[in-house]
């Protein structure tokens, strides 16, 4: 965004995914391709890697000043970048140790709801509010001379049970929205637990095991806690054939997601009210005592193995969310063959990706291909839309009406066409219906 003539705050800084990565390739969609001199600040609006992955290409191609982000991301961020720079730069110590403190010497935490001058902006400032989508996520509210532009980063659902739902902004003048689920409605909170209860007992009926592939940062959280809903509603009663509920093992397999699962647990403050009132009850949602946590490589190849060959059912938890890598790619692949097991979608698949390749042909009993190799699907494939950390389309659209002042230019980003185009009609028809000008890209 244009701060002044030689002034702009750069919105996030995140990796391609799925087919939008494709045309780029290797180095090209790491490239930084814009002037960095003119950058006086990176906002950070949330800590997942399609908005955060590239701030190492970022910082090298010469970008010298502050990261502005909430609290809880200023806490998360470090975690998150130090994997990214082992995954694609470099594993030695030192140079990782290197890396982390010029991250941390830019970070620049940001309480919400607190306007902050953004160095070197020619009197711009910003703020942040919650977004809902995961911890510390936040919309971005940009003044400059008195215009007011927001950029929504990541909008969650309003019924996440770790988070307080976004609150739209008093007014904008011109928003910048994401579209991810823009042509499509979630089910209510209610409604999905139990729909997660039936699939998970309809899988366990086959003795098998439940993956389910998540995120390691908000999802795995939102399950963890979700599960142990299920479980202390349950208590005893029979979750698969002489299994009660409080004795099924659910298996979080991603050291990552583990160090992740620890801030959310230490930031507890950033919780709801009906999350902390249950942790204060002396509950555990996130670490009870049915969870079982996988951390070495030879620990994850012997899980993998036992769940396999054995008739123990349980629910396995592991990144990454769209089956891209990580450890769920093992247990698809020793898995997807055998009709006993099922994987569970809770998430968004982009196309491109095995997910959705898995979301798509494995009803149809078709094959996907991971590390190169065509596995067949045999195994049940059942998809949860729900627990989205997205808002949908009356989600987003609420966000926009729910201003005093509607923002008179709306720029859709940050979904595939259809859902872009879809949410840009459902906007239109709403202004309409209230006589208000709109211009929307696209249109």
């Amino acid at each position: 965004m244009v701060l002044g003539p030689d002034a702009s705050l750069l919105i996030d800084c995140g990796l391609f995914q799925g087919e939008d990565a494709a045309p780029r390739g290797g180095a090209d969609q790491l490239a930084i391709e814009f002037d960095v001199r003119r950058v006086v600040a990176l906002v950070v609006t949330h800590v997942h890697i399609d908005h955060v992955g590239r701030i190492p290409w970022l910082l090298a191609a010469g970008f010298e000043g502050p990261i502005l982000c909430s609290q809880p991301s200023a806490r998360l961020l470090p975690i998150v970048l130090e994997d990214a720079f082992k995954l694609s730069l470099s594993r030695q110590t030192e140079a990782v140790e290197r890396y982390l403190k010029v991250v941390r010497g830019r970070l620049v935490s940001l309480p919400y709801d607190t306007w902050y001058p953004v160095p070197g902006g020619d009197g711009a400032r910003v703020r942040l509010q919650r977004a809902g989508h995961i911890l510390g996520s936040a919309y971005v509210e940009c003044d400059v001379a008195g215009h007011r532009t927001v950029f929504s980063g990541d909008l969650g659902a309003p019924h996440a049970p770790l988070l307080e739902p976004p609150v739209p902004p008093e007014r904008c003048d011109t928003l910048v929205i994401e579209s991810t689920y823009g042509d499509r409605q979630h089910e209510d909170r209610a409604g999905r637990g139990r729909r997660l209860a039936a699939v998970i007992r309809r899988a366990l009926e086959d003795q098998g095991t439940v993956l389910i592939p998540a995120f390691s940062l908000g999802r795995t959280q939102e399950l963890l806690y979700e599960l142990e809903t299920l479980i202390e509603a349950h208590g005893d009663q029979e979750a698969a054939d002489g299994l009660p509920w409080n004795e099924l093992p659910v298996i979080l397999d991603s050291p990552l997601a583990r160090r992740f699962t620890r801030v959310y647990r230490a930031l507890a403050r950033f919780w709801p009210q009906e999350a902390r009132a249950r942790r204060e009850a002396g509950r555990r949602p996130l670490a009870f005592e049915q969870r079982l946590t996988v951390d070495d490589h030879a620990a994850h190849q012997r899980m993998v193995r036992h769940l396999a060959e054995s008739r123990r059912p349980a629910i396995v938890i592991a990144a990454s969310g769209m089956c891209t890598g990580g450890r769920i790619v093992n247990y698809l692949k020793a898995m997807l063959g055998d009709p006993r097991h099922n994987v569970l979608f809770v998430g968004y698949q982009a196309a491109g990706t095995p997910g959705r390749d898995i979301q798509i042909h494995g009803p149809r009993g078709g094959y996907v291909e991971l590390d190169g190799e065509r596995h067949v699907i045999r195994a049940g494939i059942e998809t949860l839309g729900g627990y989205s950390a997205h808002a949908d389309q009356a989600g987003l659209v609420d966000f926009v009406t729910g201003m005093a002042r509607w923002p008179e230019q709306v720029r859709i980003v940050h979904g595939e066409p259809h859902a872009r185009r879809a949410l840009a009609a459902a906007l239109k028809h709403r202004y309409q219906q209230k006589g208000r000008p709109l211009r929307t890209t696209p249109a």
